[in-house]
């Protein structure tokens, strides 16, 4: 097409539409004129109105602002013509940031939405919403409903069913909404300076009441209800055990109910302030709009003060009882306080029996009980040795398929059905470990040991291997091996005898590695360092059997049982016993 026929195309097309919009004769057309907009204050048709008001504490000052909100809308509704009173709904000592928790105000929305109320009269935006968000969501509900409910906002003289209400409401809603924001940022200001200097927010709190001056003092009666719960706790009864006998002697509870939870308990336990400690800012507040308390992992600031008041009980039997809590994915039910023990003399000299399911003892720990019992060491062989410069070919290098295995990951212990068969039916065995030598060693024992494994169980005569958890014991294992908690590791068994008496021992230095992410690239399950040799050196093998047979030779098995390390508990078995003693003679006492 030639550019001047495009061009008279155009012209014509632009001559139509100017015709078409010159529009037809207005005497051809019949005007049907809208209602007209109901003025609020002009209207004489019934209506079925309610107020709504707040406050924002519960502070009894607060009373008289609520009480006088409730007394104008009454008045107010009463004398308006064609207005019938519904109900006023109001929420006392209630944020106005979140719906959540504002009862009154919900149950008002419901009855909007069934067709029992017109219109919602408030004294302002503040008072009927601090969060944007919420205000005009709300205020859209309503207007859109059948038929449409208005909110009168009478400080700023808005109705929110005429056609420029939104816009305006939307300004002062946000208004609202940073006037929140810049009250919560100033309240928590005020906080961390109360909190620098020592000045607590202390709480009604069972077994203690205030003096005239506000400090914390024991109340005797409640204390031994407290006194009760740390107790029985340490001496292996759950949290829901401690709840039962609590109920069964009708002790009350904060605010008189005698009926008791396991939550209730561990509540009490988890207390800072029942050893005579404060720590302020446990939890803290992120959004101001929610309101959704968050457990403070050093998100925020935290002060503590030591022996701020008088304790109900001593601190390491606080702490002792906070290990024990956080242990209980793994402990066994009814598992009194582990103690760290070592073995003093022996064949498993320095040994330290390990709960796998105990979180209380870390890798520094182990390693002081560790060395508190050295090894007592043969004479050292010389180099002319006939063994010099000979080498042990390690076992890994032949099929270990049928020889007796540990493989240990971050989460559990699985030992290997060859285990079993080399202590001939024994079911429960116990778990020793050496942190300086970097050995594990397993013995027989009795189910009765709280630190008892029962690693398999036999089916049709066929021993079966059980996988146990062991992810606390393996946190302080890992990191005393290096080990990358991504990996299982896989160590082959020596096998000891002497007598009835069974051990095998697990030099975790010579593990095998295994990726346990299958889309891992890694396939090497060897130490690198083992590409540089067959096996240990043939002369530290021989001098290690020298110094084994000497202990053998003095008398001193492999059944020696371990003592309490000295200084590596925070209580010793006999306060434990103590504790126990005591807690009965309370119990006694409540039942009398």
């Amino acid at each position: 097409m030639k550019k001047s026929e495009a061009g008279t195309d155009k012209e014509e097309q632009k001559k139509k539409i100017r015709a078409r919009y010159k529009g037809v004769d207005k005497d051809e057309l019949e005007f049907i004129p809208a209602k007209p907009k109901h003025k609020l204050f002009e209207e004489t048709g019934v209506k079925r109105v309610c107020a709504y008001c707040r406050v924002s504490t519960d502070d009894p000052k607060q009373t008289s602002s609520y009480e006088l909100q409730k007394n104008h809308y009454e008045d107010l509704i009463k004398d308006h013509p064609g207005w019938e009173l519904v109900d006023i709904f109001a929420d006392e000592g209630i944020s106005g940031t979140s719906l959540e928790h504002r009862e009154r105000f919900n149950e008002m929305v419901k009855q909007c939405k069934v067709g029992a109320i017109d219109l919602i009269v408030t004294k302002s935006v503040s008072r009927f919403a601090r969060n944007i968000v919420d205000c005009i969501k709300i205020v859209r509900e309503l207007g859109n409903l059948t038929p449409p409910v208005g909110v009168f906002f009478e400080a700023e003289h808005i109705y929110t069913l005429e056609g420029t209400s939104e816009m305006i409401l939307a300004v002062l809603s946000a208004t609202a909404q940073e006037e929140s924001r810049t009250k919560s940022e100033i309240m928590n200001i005020s906080i961390e300076q109360r909190f620098s200097r020592g000045i607590f927010l202390l709480t009604k709190l069972l077994g203690f009441r205030k003096d005239e001056n506000g400090n914390l003092v024991v109340n005797e009666d409640e204390a031994d209800t407290v006194r009760l719960c740390f107790f029985l706790f340490l001496a292996g009864y759950s949290t829901t055990d401690v709840a039962s006998i609590l109920t069964e002697l009708k002790r009350p509870r904060m605010h008189g109910k005698t009926k008791w939870d396991s939550s209730t308990v561990l509540g009490i336990l988890r207390n800072e302030k029942h050893c005579g400690d404060v720590l302020a800012r446990k939890t803290f507040t992120p959004s101001y709009l929610n309101h959704k308390p968050k457990k403070n992992r050093q998100d925020r600031n935290q002060y503590r003060q030591r022996n701020h008041h008088e304790a109900i009980v001593p601190r390491e039997v606080f702490i002792a009882a906070g290990k024990m809590i956080d242990s209980h994915r793994h402990m066994r039910a009814n598992c009194p306080l582990p103690l760290l023990q070592v073995i003093e003399s022996g064949f498993l000299q320095g040994y330290v029996p390990v709960n796998l399911g105990w979180t209380g003892f870390g890798a520094e720990e182990f390693l002081q009980a560790s060395s508190l019992f050295p090894r007592e060491e043969s004479p050292e062989l010389h180099s002319n040795n006939p063994h010099s410069g000979f080498q042990i070919t390690r076992i890994q290098m032949f099929s270990t398929r049928h020889s007796p295995a540990l493989r240990i990951s971050a989460k559990a212990f699985i030992f290997s059905a060859a285990c079993m068969k080399k202590f001939c039916d024994i079911e429960y065995v116990e778990v020793l470990f050496h942190a300086v030598l970097k050995k594990i060693a397993v013995r027989p024992t009795s189910p009765n040991n709280p630190a008892a494994v029962r690693w398999g169980k036999k089916v049709d005569e066929h021993w079966k291997p059980c996988r146990k958890g062991a992810g606390a014991f393996a946190v302080p294992l890992y990191e005393i091996m290096s080990w990358d908690t991504a990996c299982s590791y896989r160590i082959c068994a020596s096998y000891y005898r002497e007598g009835n008496c069974h051990l095998l021992l697990f030099d975790l230095t010579e593990a095998e590695c295994h990726h346990d992410k299958k889309e891992s690239a890694i396939n090497d399950s060897v130490p690198s360092s083992w590409s540089e040799s067959f096996g240990p050196d043939a002369i530290a093998v021989h001098h290690m059997k020298k110094t084994d047979a000497a202990i053998y030779a003095n008398g001193r098995r492999i059944e020696q049982a371990a003592v309490l390390a000295p200084n590596g508990n925070d209580i010793s078995q006999e306060e434990l016993n103590e504790y126990l003693v005591t807690a009965e003679n309370i119990m006694e006492k409540m039942r009398e």
